[in-house]
């Protein structure tokens, strides 16, 4: 059957609605973070950087001559792609971390004012918004062992909305109300909506007519995007005590009947797709896996929190087939190209990585890690979220982590389309390399 997808005012049946790569989060929505073309092999140069009021935790979509992106300064903005000038800007009620998805002329994105947008890309005005039972982070007591500990706490880590994926004339997209919605591209009118036990963060990958996506309830769903119907749930790791080991925060992948997704359980589940089994799973020795994995060729790219390291793992077996360690948390999810993955992490630095030796070939870092870096490096040369004897204290995590944007991290996952690779970062700039 010939896909089906928005165009314009009208639904149109055939190949012309198809996306290209670009034009939504982690490059379509099976979520493989692979991008065509030859990607940039030589260190980069900045070709140009757009700065926000905010801080960029999404990641772009370009689509055409455009790119958009979302900031916590509450616009989506709209960028010329050759020179990274303003084309139009369109201000939601709050932060805007979610990733825009771009079809049929219209800009999908999601706001902490608990709604879910869909502008003119031509022009930034509102063709529908949805109202959703409104956005909060994950929350629990105790949490990551801060004091006090009978206290319901917002996680500091909880830094993305869901991203839409758009299939056929449906949006589907996540929200802090514990919801997964589907919702008619045309007219914003809910289709279906599924309940989750909590948060729901993760962006939906869909493959073969099902929505893959994980809640902060620790469980992985699939469910029928037509519908809605729930096809299998598979309950991974809990952690009743301090919340810290638990929750899916970044997206599934999905490839060759597999889906692949990690969890902050510090573990990367291969899932029949159809049954919801494991396959396999490896620990990542309690370091969470808060990003989306990348899947090509047999292979299954993946970076941690904690431990900070960059993996190859057989997409068949989940053996290790090496590991890149880097300097400091990933949660960024890597992006593929031209023989290379890019990975991002919370210091401000992007690593390019041959795939076929797993060595870097290039790093680059953003202004502000340019300029304080030295601030956050311990004497071993180390980075440190924490200085040493810091009270176990909510108050203190939270100061330590808004501090922390101040090293430009690259939270956002990258983007490669004809040759630049686009990256956001806490800067609040977007960059444009090549």
């Amino acid at each position: 059957m010939a896909a089906v997808c928005l165009l314009g005012p009208v639904i149109t049946v055939g190949p012309a609605c198809a996306q290209s790569p670009a034009a939504s989060f982690r490059g379509g929505p099976a979520h493989l973070g692979v991008y065509p073309g030859p990607g940039i092999r030589a260190a980069p140069k900045v070709a140009w950087r757009f700065q926000t009021a905010g801080r960029v935790f999404g990641s772009p979509a370009i689509e055409g001559e455009a790119v958009f992106i979302g900031s916590t300064d509450g616009f989506v903005y709209a960028l010329d792609r050759a020179s990274g000038e303003l084309r139009w800007k369109h201000k939601t009620g709050a932060r805007v971390s979610s990733s825009p998805a771009v079809a049929g002329g219209r800009v999908f994105v999601a706001s902490y004012d608990g709604l879910v947008y869909a502008l003119d890309a031509a022009t930034g005005a509102t063709a529908w918004s949805f109202k959703t039972g409104g956005e909060r982070r994950f929350a629990g007591t105790h949490l990551h062992g801060y004091e006090p500990a009978a206290e319901s706490m917002p996680d500091a880590f909880d830094v993305w909305l869901s991203s839409p994926a758009v299939w056929r004339d449906l949006v589907v997209i996540g929200s802090g109300d514990g919801h997964v919605y589907g919702l008619d591209a045309r007219s914003g009118q809910a289709r279906w909506r599924f309940r989750t036990g909590d948060v729901v963060h993760a962006s939906p990958a869909i493959a073969d007519g099902v929505v893959y996506i994980g809640s902060w309830d620790g469980v992985l769903y699939a469910l029928e995007a037509a519908s809605g119907t729930l096809v299998w749930k598979l309950q991974a790791g809990r952690d009743e005590n301090i919340h810290n080991q638990v929750g899916f925060q970044g997206s599934a992948s999905v490839s060759d009947g597999t889906v692949y997704v990690g969890c902050r359980d510090a573990h990367l589940y291969a899932v029949d797709a159809r049954t919801g089994k494991i396959r396999w799973s490896y620990g990542t020795k309690g370091s969470w896996v808060s990003g989306s994995p990348a899947v090509a060729g047999g292979h299954v790219y993946f970076g941690t929190s904690d431990t900070h390291t960059f993996f190859d793992l057989d997409a068949r077996t989940g053996a290790v087939n090496g590991s890149v360690p880097l300097t400091y948390f990933l949660f960024a999810s890597p992006a593929l190209a031209g023989g290379l993955a890019y990975a991002g992490s919370w210091d401000g630095k992007l690593t390019a990585i041959d795939l076929a030796t797993r060595m870097p070939s290039w790093v680059w870092q953003t202004d502000a890690s340019r300029r304080h870096l030295a601030e956050f490096q311990a004497k071993d040369g180390s980075v440190e979220f924490s200085p040493d004897g810091e009270e176990l204290w909510y108050d203190e995590l939270m100061y330590d982590a808004v501090r922390s944007w101040k090293l430009g991290g690259l939270l956002a996952s990258p983007v490669v389309a004809n040759g630049v690779l686009y990256i956001g970062s806490t800067d609040g700039n977007l960059y444009a390399l090549r």
